[in-house]
């Protein structure tokens, strides 16, 4: 019986993750206006997650359609005007929130400026590099999940994230190294893409830890309902949002000897 309950969620989570896959896969591949609607929506909504997760009412979806104006702008805009756009976009947010106003603005913040960054990302790297991101983040999810039922073991950081393990989060590196050697194979990247790779796994860890310490401040189990087996698109999508804000911080620093198509 136990052994039947560990496994209980499998086949939801894997049927809704192959739906957001071929949804995300398809956008990825077409680029463009296509991918960015899609990032724009999805950052709306979870704007909106975060927002009834900090108290806020009915009047959150005001806050997911201004992020949503603030990423069209910002995009428009670029540079530092826009980002100021973003963050004036993220303290109204905030203002929505009725605690923890402080720990809201960061993260809508956050949120809009990882939404930024793949949007840059799709455009400067193309649709491969970009798919490599996402594989690092889901093989890191995917190898975290059975390491960790599997073997278990030792709490990675049980008063925030109490199922994350130690085998869990070493799994995600080797399977993120896994994916860094294979684009190494079958691209022109320079070395220095596998650790690369588990450096953006382990962002990606943070980025759950992250959103996981805001569902237990607020007393939730899930940042929505949205998604069968998921819950909402934080929970989701947390772990991309981390992965790609390292993404932006490498970027400056790594893109040109790590990344040659």
């Amino acid at each position: 019986m136990m052994g039947s309950a560990k496994w209980a969620d499998l086949q939801v989570r894997m049927t809704s993750g192959l739906l957001l896959a071929g949804v995300g896969v398809t956008e990825v591949a077409l680029g463009g206006w296509w991918f960015k609607a899609l990032i724009v929506a999805a950052s709306a909504v979870m704007l909106w997650e975060l927002a009834v997760m900090l108290g806020a009412k009915a009047a959150a979806v005001a806050g997911g359609a201004a992020g949503a104006v603030a990423l069209l702008l910002a995009e428009a805009i670029h540079g530092p005007v826009g980002l100021i756009v973003q963050l004036i976009a993220a303290a109204g947010v905030a203002a929505l929130v009725k605690r923890d106003r402080t720990v809201g603005f960061a993260y809508a913040a956050a949120i809009l400026l990882a939404a930024s960054a793949l949007m840059y990302f799709r455009d400067f790297f193309g649709g491969t590099w970009l798919f490599w991101l996402i594989l690092v983040v889901i093989v890191t999810d995917v190898f975290g999940y059975f390491a960790g039922r599997l073997i278990g073991g030792p709490k990675f950081w049980p008063k925030v994230s109490p199922k994350k393990t130690w085998s869990g989060t070493i799994a995600g590196w080797v399977g993120a190294a896994a994916v860094g050697a294979v684009f190494l194979a079958v691209t022109k990247a320079g070395p220095a893409l596998v650790w690369v790779s588990v450096l953006v796994s382990f962002a990606s860890q943070m980025g759950d830890i992250a959103e996981s310490a805001i569902k237990r401040r607020s007393g939730v189990k899930d940042s929505s309902r949205l998604i069968p087996g998921h819950g909402g698109l934080l929970d989701r999508f947390d772990g991309l949002m981390g992965a790609s804000l390292m993404m932006l911080v490498l970027t400056l620093l790594l893109a040109a000897p790590v990344m040659r198509n």
